[in-house]
């Protein structure tokens, strides 16, 4: 737990300038690399109270102080494999809704045959993941019974056995989960972080999948309506590190999970632009870090683009703010797009086409 002790990463280096600062002991890679980072803002404090300095890696290397060199040791550390996928580079989850109502493309794949047409194409377009849902959790949605996401999921995903992608459950419900588990998904993704179904819990302990943890203030019928936080980039961190100690406690190694901020889950545009901003401080929680931002109404209100399906270059803004601070996986609707940028991006940060594969 961080007990009012926070370690936000700055300063970050990229290809052959992080070899060698990482190498004279001036720098140390982020979460294993490709990133590097040279400097460490320590915040101390309760949310809305926190006084922040910032310090070299070099001095916080050579401290005595045992909380900073664990967490030193948490932000360093290579990440494991997630569902046999390496984290060595950045990795695209393909969104899939199989809903008659999600906020972008609600009503398009929510027909099997339709939503497995789709996945295929995600795979083609370079989709490492495939997270297939049957509940939207838009802003003021209602919910829908496991029964009815069951029917709506489950075909999809024994539709997909066999392709080049892991399959992700996105889902709140343990009864999905178990089922989907079952059906071959190697990952659950669940918006409430283990938190809206008492049994979600045991389920995924006894699963052996690893599990995404995201951040959200209330249910999605109401978290937009009036969302307040004192710092909301710290309160989010102490809910991410508080639900990882629960799930340790329950069997569920921390090697099994991955931390999600929950952009515009119970957040104003503020808030999101906040969480962007800090988002390498969620390194320090020792576990991957994915990035949600896909299509969503702040990149519209940024951008004056009301129509989701055409913020694809907002939603890749946000993206490569986010890898150039070491952010593992990004969660989007535009695969294509997204691997294009950022196959470009690791060409240039390492100088040379052979960085981009």
């Amino acid at each position: 737990m961080s007990e009012g002790l926070y370690f936000r990463p700055l300063g970050f280096l990229y290809g052959a300038a992080a070899k060698a600062a990482v190498g004279q002991g001036y720098a140390a890679l982020l979460a294993g690399g490709p990133v590097a980072f040279s400097l460490i803002e320590i915040i101390e404090g309760a949310p809305g109270k926190a006084a922040r300095r910032i310090v070299s890696v070099a001095d916080l290397a050579a401290s005595k102080e045992g909380a900073a060199a664990g967490r030193l040791a948490l932000m360093t550390a290579p990440r494991a494999p997630l569902a046999g996928l390496t984290l060595d580079r950045p990795r695209v989850m393909g969104i899939v809704n199989v809903t008659p109502d999600s906020f972008s493309d609600g009503g398009l794949y929510d027909a099997t045959d339709a939503a497995i047409a789709h996945a295929a194409a995600l795979v083609k377009q370079g989709a490492d993941i495939l997270d297939i849902g049957g509940e939207s959790t838009r802003p003021g949605s209602d919910p829908v019974d496991a029964a009815r996401e069951v029917e709506r999921t489950l075909p999809v995903i024994q539709g997909l056995k066999g392709v080049k992608a892991v399959i992700s459950a996105d889902t709140r419900k343990s009864a999905v989960m178990r089922r989907a588990a079952e059906m071959g998904a190697g990952i659950v993704n669940d918006v409430s972080a283990l938190t809206h179904d008492p049994d979600s819990l045991d389920t995924v302990a006894a699963s052996g999948l690893p599990v995404i943890l995201m951040h959200a203030l209330g249910d999605p019928k109401t978290m937009q309506d009036s969302p307040v936080y004192e710092d909301v980039v710290l309160e989010v961190y102490d809910f991410l590190d508080a639900r990882i100690a629960i799930c340790e406690a329950a069997g569920i190694a921390r090697e099994r999970l991955v931390v999600d901020p929950g952009i515009g889950f119970g957040k104003t545009l503020e808030h999101n632009l906040a969480l962007l901003e800090s988002i390498a401080l969620y390194h320090s929680l020792g576990a991957p870090v994915l990035l949600g931002v896909s299509r969503k109404r702040f990149i519209g209100t940024l951008t004056g683009e009301d129509d989701p399906r055409k913020r694809a270059y907002g939603s890749i803004g946000a993206a490569l703010s986010a890898v150039a601070q070491g952010v593992q996986i990004h969660r989007v609707h535009d695969v294509g797009e997204t691997v294009r940028a950022l196959t470009l991006w690791r060409a240039a940060i390492n100088g040379s086409p052979e960085g981009a594969v």
